[in-house]
């Protein structure tokens, strides 16, 4: 038996080391894509419209999440997660949440959930869509990641998608180290 645990901490070790490598080669791979030239989108702000210069601030670079919105409790999950990590991102990165809903929905919903970071509303621009977060059936959950050129224009440096077991949620990540796994387990608003 004590051979066997061996055996199996020794391979669960070398495919933790793959794992690391392999998230590691594939953001590499795509920084090396061709960097896409973004117009400068008008996009709704808390405050007023904000065009996507704007969301950058002082920082050259900008993490952009593409949340579905309220009605989605995968990505309040994430949004949830986000909270947590934004005062890290925003050392290095500007970091804005966009969704489709109305800014006075998405107000009220991130209050109640005590969200500290920026959001915008793609509701009324094509900005998620051009990105391909929005499919004919629905919006799609992601990441874009942006820079700002020396001469102020906008360029998309990378993209992922969102989802169970991706490497931005780690609940999916610490729920299947129990001992029944996922097992069907479904994030909710609340729990009792």
């Amino acid at each position: 038996m004590h051979s066997d645990t061996a055996v199996l901490n020794k391979e669960i070790e070398r495919l933790e080391e793959e794992l690391i490598d392999q998230y590691t080669r594939l953001a590499e791979l795509k920084r090396r894509l061709p960097r896409e030239p973004v117009k400068d989108y008008e996009l709704a702000g808390w405050n007023g419209p904000v065009k996507l210069s704007g969301l950058f601030g002082e920082k050259p670079d900008l993490i952009v999440i593409h949340n579905m919105g309220r009605g989605c409790t995968y990505c309040t999950l994430w949004a949830d997660g986000f909270n947590g990590v934004h005062p890290h991102l925003a050392d290095r990165s500007a970091f804005v949440v966009c969704s489709p809903d109305a800014i006075d929905v998405q107000k009220e919903f991130a209050a109640g959930r005590g969200w500290r970071f920026p959001m915008v509303s793609t509701k009324d621009s094509p900005f998620a869509q051009d990105m391909g977060f929005k499919s004919e059936k629905s919006w799609e959950p992601g990441v874009s990641t942006f820079h700002r050129e020396p001469d102020g224009k906008v360029v998309r440096v990378a993209r992922a998608t969102l989802g169970p077991f991706d490497p931005f949620c780690s609940v999916w990540h610490l729920i299947a180290l129990l001992a029944g796994g996922v097992n069907g387990w479904e994030p909710k608003y609340r729990y009792a």
